[in-house]
C-alpha cells in the first residue's frame, strides 16, 4: 500500500495553511531565504507518480511535473522526438540546478526582478499598488507588451512548450494549453502565472512528433554561463525538400509572458529557408516592441536572437541532448 500523500490532501493542506507547493526547491529556497516567501511549504518531492515520462496513444508523451531538467535534456526519447524541449532544458542554469529543478517548477517559478526579490520594497507581485521597476532600474525588463508589471517571465521550458502546442494537466481539471497558464500575450496582469493557489500542476502532454523536424534554442546572455537570458528563442522547422512546410517559433525574456510568434511563422511557411526569408521573418518581431526607457537595446536583440535560432534550425537537424547556444552578447 502506497504511503505517498494524495494530491487532494496536498492541495487542501496548502490552502488550509496558507502556504505554497514546493517541487525541486531551487526557487522557493531562494525566496524563503530572503523572506519573500516565508512558508509554510508543502513538499511534492515524495509524490513519485508526478515524475517520469509515459507514452500516450497516437505517439504523444506525458511528462510528469517533477521530472527534472537534467532528465528532460538527456532522455533519448525527448531528444529524438521533441528536440526543441531537450535543447531548451539543456541550456537552463547550471548542472546542479538542472539536477534539482523540475518541469513544473520551471513553468511556475517567480520572476527575477530585483524589486520583487527585495523584502524591503513593495510591488504589485507582493500586493502593492505599483511597479517600482517601471520608473526605476528596469534594464532587464520587458520590451514587448506594457502590462502593470514589467518583469519578463523567466521560464525557458514554457518557451519550448509553446512551440509544441503542449497541454498542461492540473489535478482535478481538464487539460489546458500551456499558454493558458500565463494568459494573454500582452501580459495585462501582474501575476507570474494564473494557476490558483493550492492547484497542482501534475504533468505536461506533448503531441506526436513530426518527422524530419529541425530545432534550435538560442539564448542571449550577459555572461558565459549560469545567467538568466536577456532574450531567448526556440524554433521548430519541418521541411519538404527545401521548402518549410511548418514553423513554430516562440521567445522569452521579452514580455510578461512567454510569447508564441505567429508573425514569424507566417513569413516562413511555404518558402525556402534563404537568408533573405529568415531575416524577413525575424524582423517581424520589431512590430511587437514597445521598449521601456532602459530596454531599447532589447529591440534589436530580440530580432537577432530569433534570427540566430532560425539560422541554426535551418542549417542542420536536431542533435539529441545537445543544447544549441551561443556566445554571450555585448552588454547593453
Amino acid at each position: 500500500m502506497s504511503t505517498e500523500p494524495a494530491l487532494t490532501d496536498l492541495s487542501a493542506a496548502v490552502l488550509a495553511r496558507g502556504g505554497e507547493l514546493r517541487a525541486g526547491g531551487t526557487d522557493t529556497t531562494a525566496r524563503r531565504r530572503t523572506g519573500i516567501s516565508p512558508g509554510p511549504f508543502t513538499d511534492l518531492s515524495g509524490v513519485s507518480h508526478l515524475r517520469g515520462c509515459t507514452a500516450l496513444p497516437g505517439g504523444g508523451l506525458r511528462i510528469g511535473a517533477l521530472t527534472t531538467l537534467a532528465e528532460l535534456a538527456s532522455d533519448p526519447r525527448i531528444g529524438e522526438g521533441w528536440p526543441a524541449l531537450a535543447l531548451a532544458a539543456g541550456t537552463t542554469a547550471t548542472p546542479q540546478v538542472r539536477a534539482a529543478g523540475t518541469l513544473g517548477g520551471n513553468l511556475l517559478q517567480r520572476n527575477r526582478c530585483w524589486y520583487y526579490r527585495n523584502p524591503h520594497i513593495g510591488c504589485l507581485q507582493k500586493g502593492g499598488t505599483d511597479c517600482p521597476a517601471r520608473d526605476g532600474d528596469h534594464h532587464y525588463g520587458v520590451v514587448a507588451g506594457q502590462g502593470p508589471c514589467v518583469a519578463p517571465h523567466p521560464s525557458t521550458l514554457a518557451v519550448a512548450l509553446l512551440t509544441y502546442d503542449a497541454e498542461a494537466e492540473v489535478h482535478g481539471e481538464s487539460p489546458r494549453p500551456v499558454a493558458a497558464l500565463y494568459g494573454d500575450g500582452g501580459g495585462l496582469h501582474a501575476a507570474d502565472h494564473l494557476l490558483p493557489p493550492g492547484r497542482v500542476l501534475t504533468s505536461v502532454r506533448l503531441p506526436a512528433p513530426l518527422p524530419g523536424e529541425r530545432a534550435a534554442h538560442h539564448r542571449a546572455i550577459s555572461r558565459a554561463g549560469a545567467e538568466w537570458p536577456l532574450v531567448e528563442a526556440t524554433v521548430r522547422l519541418v521541411f519538404a525538400g527545401p521548402v518549410i512546410t511548418r514553423a513554430a517559433v516562440a521567445a522569452g525574456g521579452v514580455a510578461r509572458v512567454p510569447l508564441r510568434l505567429p508573425e514569424v511563422e507566417t513569413v516562413l511557411t511555404g518558402r525556402e529557408a534563404t537568408p533573405e526569408v529568415l531575416a524577413e521573418a525575424a524582423s517581424t518581431v520589431l512590430g511587437r516592441c514597445r521598449p521601456l526607457p532602459g530596454t531599447g537595446y532589447k529591440t534589436t536583440l530580440f530580432r537577432d536572437t530569433v534570427l540566430e535560432a532560425l539560422e541554426r534550425a535551418a542549417a542542420r537537424g536536431p542533435r539529441p541532448g545537445a543544447a544549441v547556444t551561443g556566445p554571450p552578447p555585448p552588454g547593453p
